[in-house]
């Protein structure tokens, strides 16, 4: 990889960490020992489906909630559903667009969010769809002044902010492309689920819940990661609805901190038959233990509302972790996930990435399913595309048109 200028100090959402906390170099990360991802806590082997799904996934399943993303709550949030707008002839005739406004209530209070969704006019038969959540707002993922500024806007808005602008991050969504491959796409602003900003949890979806206690110090608390990936399943129970949409066929798709939040809804909910983790990093798809680029302290300090109170126990303690990334993956097996890097988003830990879709594959084998064979990284824009797939392009930390290509790519494989 080509040599990327690091400053000695860096700036992060207001925290300041000394370069000296952050490693980048290669012959620095520690030896380290992976949890045996087919070994139950009382030494026995996993050696069938069977083990794997009653005794061995339920133990992992149960370490993310308890010491990282929080425990979600069982209870069921009403959701009442209102369309804002159609528009059969949206991209040139190509697509239907629809608005549809979700109100979240429990009887006494409401959280409102906005799903932009687009299907295509052709092919006439039910279609795949591709979910995921946007960063400033529907609005900025187009230049269509017919698209409505998500809610969360008058809560948080920037007026100096280019991103928050009609169209700011068009670059991230490939609308047409993504239309033109036959499959649909719904996005929704994450700030709209929890608003990505402390001291906003009383305007987020974790407030209707009847345990909600703003001062809980409960050492399992779910957060944010885990309310955004919570809202991804109530996408998905709109999406089911959608007579267009072929409900076998969801895929969701997360960058950078949503990369993080669509791995743990993989986790949690088998309708999504493909997860896409882009450029997800510390607490996504990155190894913990290779102490490379951004670590848990970082992770868990920048937006400490991120996971559970019981995650800052890993703090500079990486190496008693009971748990790592490739078990999060291994999650989501049988369904296919794809992981995605940057060569030059060293901050995200491309190597830990492609490394924890490699560790997962010895649950894939279980099932007979195709994994990555090499603990040596392809080289760049060489993707992988068996039921575990993975690339890294040339590039920063982004979502670009190579990325949906290769994301449809391994959909097509798997989904037609």
């Amino acid at each position: 990889m080509k040599k990327v200028v690091i400053l000695s100090l860096l700036l992060v959402s207001g925290y300041l960490f000394a370069q000296n906390e952050i490693n980048y170099d290669e012959s620095k990360v520690p030896q380290y020992v992976l949890p045996d991802v087919l070994t139950l806590a009382n030494g026995n082997k996993v050696e069938s489906k069977k083990q794997w799904e009653s005794l061995r996934r339920p133990e992992i399943l149960e370490m993310f909630t308890s010491q990282m993303y929080g425990r979600t709550p069982k209870e069921k949030i009403k959701v009442r559903y209102e369309n804002l707008t159609v528009n059969p002839n949206d991209m040139g005739g190509k697509a239907t667009s629809k608005q549809i406004k979700f109100i979240f209530s429990n009887g006494k209070k409401e959280i409102e969010a906005i799903l932009l969704l687009y299907i295509p006019n052709k092919p006439a038969k039910k279609v795949p769809v591709i979910i995921g959540y946007n960063f400033n707002g529907n609005h900025s993922t187009t230049t269509d002044a017919t698209i409505l500024y998500s809610p969360f806007y008058q809560l948080i808005k920037d007026e100096n902010s280019p991103q928050l602008r009609r169209g700011g991050q068009t670059g991230r969504w490939a609308y047409d492309k993504i239309i033109d491959r036959g499959y649909a796409v719904a996005t929704m602003c994450y700030h709209d689920i929890f608003p990505d900003k402390e001291g906003m949890k009383d305007y987020s979806i974790v407030s209707l819940f009847s345990n909600f206690d703003p001062a809980s110090k409960a050492s399992d608390e779910w957060q944010a990661i885990g309310a955004w990936a919570w809202g991804l399943s109530r996408i998905a129970d709109y999406i089911e609805k959608e007579g267009r949409i072929d409900k076998n066929k969801i895929a969701v798709m997360g960058h950078s901190r949503q990369g993080k939040a669509t791995l743990w809804a993989g986790a949690q909910d088998s309708r999504f038959k493909i997860v896409i983790s882009n450029n997800s990093g510390s607490g996504g798809a990155a190894l913990s233990k290779r102490e490379f680029g951004e670590r848990v302290k970082q992770v868990s300090t920048i937006r400490p509302f991120w996971f559970c109170p019981a995650y800052n126990k890993y703090h500079d303690n990486e190496v008693n972790l009971p748990f790592d990334q490739h078990e999060l993956i291994a999650l989501i097996a049988p369904r296919k996930v794809y992981v995605a890097s940057a060569e030059e988003d060293l901050w995200a830990d491309p190597k830990g990435e492609f490394l924890s879709a490699y560790h997962a594959g010895p649950v894939y084998k279980l099932y007979g399913l195709s994994t990555i064979e090499s603990d040596r990284m392809p080289d760049f824009h060489q993707p992988i595309l068996n039921d575990i797939g993975y690339h890294i392009r040339t590039g920063k930390h982004d979502v670009t048109d190579y990325d949906w290509e290769r994301f449809m790519d391994f959909a097509d494989k798997h989904f037609k």
